[in-house]
């Protein structure tokens, strides 16, 4: 790349991550404003749909937007996709009812799934494998500071100005992505392949990201997991996604072509990319609740302990694509990472009541480790090893299953996890009840016990001794059993990355590759 190509390569790559980080913050920025919003506008039934409706609209999104940037080129795509977010975050901004903000978090989510999509397909564009890996790996930071930083926003909004500006702090920073991007953002014109949409996959493929994205939601948290409308979103489902492959097989020009998971380094980074999602949003999911509820911490103070693993992913994640992109070599770090993965996983397995905070920071340290050297390698792999003219269709797919991973993540940690309490407190408590005081029995039993799908924090801190010790003790031993069941996925996941192929990295961009195709032709015809 020449001076002129770098200088501006770092200006996109400022607006891509801008629009990456936003798109982030967003699926975790109101789980500690949701209470304060219910306060305001009323409509608690609702409440979960104010992240239930986001997930769902950016996952649907994700292969639509990488198949439509193949076909008609992805800067007004990202344009377009930017400022569908806004004016998401403009009904979300003057919302005077849960619905305005329901339909605020889906337009947001509509425009998230291009925001996250187009960011790396464009990197792939103007930038040659052989030294993206420096530029995916700030990009793959983005994910653990999002982590972090969405809750303590959405805190410090909540408590110090207004929820409202969760969804105002997005004008100023979407506009000047935008800007950027008008200005900053060149590639060359390409012929595109005739525009032919496969609308019976879009069908199936939302059927079944819906059905899943709700299953995996709902389940074991609003409804029982035997609950007629959770088995119905489950078959309905395994159904849809079993007709959406006979489609994709048969139709010319699929929305996710098959042909993709014939590629060795493609099917392999993909499983491999659900599995990183499983663990990783299946860890994030619970662990800050547990360290309120068994360490009695703020929700604020549990948001500052997910810091060390943003720490240990930014870093490892930027030093990574530091050395790719000085050695060329790419496939010990997933094998390295996953290792590291794993190790965090037997860390956390030894949790104990009475462990200090800074073991518990040290351990998702380790585990930010491991997602860094993992995340964005895979996706490099994937937009290395697949015809550049498909790269934001197979870019999307990969991320497809990550996303669905994290939904199946968080559904199977929840599952296990509540399960276990149910058993733990079954338990303990008889015993714990019997070491009150008679006066204090007669006030438990006048409350109705306890429930453990209504424990908060706030409620557990302020209950007899016994009662705490005995919650907090099931708490503990409910969830340590967890990760040693997302272990074997883990290990399934180093085998696959094990198998990856080392490819030379490609000297050449999308737009590289035009731009001398043009000088060609115009040296032809003069």
């Amino acid at each position: 790349m020449t001076p002129e190509q770098q200088r501006r390569a770092w200006w996109v790559l400022a607006s891509l991550m801008v629009a990456m980080l936003l798109a982030s913050l967003d699926q975790m920025i109101f789980s500690t404003a949701l209470p304060t919003i219910v306060g305001d506008l009323g409509g608690v039934d609702h409440m979960t749909w104010v992240i239930t409706a986001y997930m769902v609209a950016e996952t649907v999104m994700l292969p639509i937007y990488g198949k439509a940037g193949d076909l008609m080129g992805r800067k007004p795509l990202f344009i377009g996709a930017l400022t569908i977010f806004l004016v998401g975050s403009v009904i979300g901004g003057v919302a005077q009812s849960m619905t305005m903000i329901i339909v605020a978090r889906a337009v947001q989510g509509i425009g998230a799934g291009g925001l996250m999509i187009l960011s790396q397909a464009i990197i792939a564009d103007i930038i040659p494998a052989r030294e993206r890996g420096r530029y995916m790996g700030m990009m793959g930071g983005i994910f653990g500071l999002a982590a972090v930083l969405g809750p303590l926003l959405g805190g410090f909004f909540t408590e110090h100005t207004s929820w409202r500006w969760a969804f105002w702090m997005n004008i100023p920073l979407g506009l000047l992505a935008i800007i950027v991007t008008v200005i900053v953002l060149k590639i060359p014109k390409r012929d595109y392949p005739a525009f032919k949409w496969d609308y019976l996959g879009t069908i199936f493929m939302m059927i079944a990201t819906v059905s899943l994205v709700l299953f995996t939601t709902w389940g074991g948290s609003q409804y029982e997991w035997g609950d007629p409308l959770i088995i119905g979103l489950i078959i309905t489902t395994i159904v849809s996604a079993i007709i959406l492959v006979f489609v994709e097989l048969k139709v010319s020009n699929p929305l996710i072509p098959m042909t993709f998971f014939t590629n060795r380094n493609f099917a392999l980074t993909t499983a491999a990319s659900l599995v990183i999602g499983v663990t990783m949003f299946g860890i994030l999911a619970y662990l800050p609740t547990y360290m309120q509820m068994v360490k009695g911490i703020s929700a604020t103070e549990a948001g500052y302990m997910m810091i060390p693993m943003m720490v240990g992913m930014m870093g490892f994640s930027i030093w990574s694509g530091a050395r790719i992109s000085k050695n060329g070599t790419y496939r010990v770090y997933p094998i390295v990472g996953m290792i590291i993965t794993l190790i965090a996983l037997f860390l956390f397995h030894r949790l104990e009541v009475d462990m200090p905070l800074w073991q518990i920071g040290a351990s998702l340290f380790v585990l930010g480790m491991g997602l860094g050297l993992c995340m964005q390698v895979l996706v490099l792999v994937v937009q290395n090893t697949m015809p550049m003219q498909v790269v934001g269709s197979a870019t999307a797919v990969n991320n497809f299953f990550r996303q669905i991973g994290s939904s199946l993540g968080s559904a199977l940690v929840g599952g296990i996890f509540v399960g276990n309490l149910k058993d733990e407190l079954a338990d303990r408590m008889p015993a714990a009840i019997a070491a009150l005081s008679p006066e204090q029995q007669q006030a438990y039993a006048a409350q109705g016990g306890i429930d453990s799908n209504s424990l908060t924090p706030a409620i557990v801190h302020q209950l007899p001794t016994s009662i705490h010790d005995a919650i907090i003790y099931s708490y503990n031993d409910a969830l340590v059993p967890v990760f040693l069941v997302l272990a074997p996925a883990v290990i399934v996941a180093l085998i696959l990355v094990y198998f990856i192929k080392q490819e030379k990295l490609r000297e050449t961009s999308m737009e590289m590759e035009l731009e001398k195709k043009a000088t060609v032709v115009a040296e032809g015809e003069f």
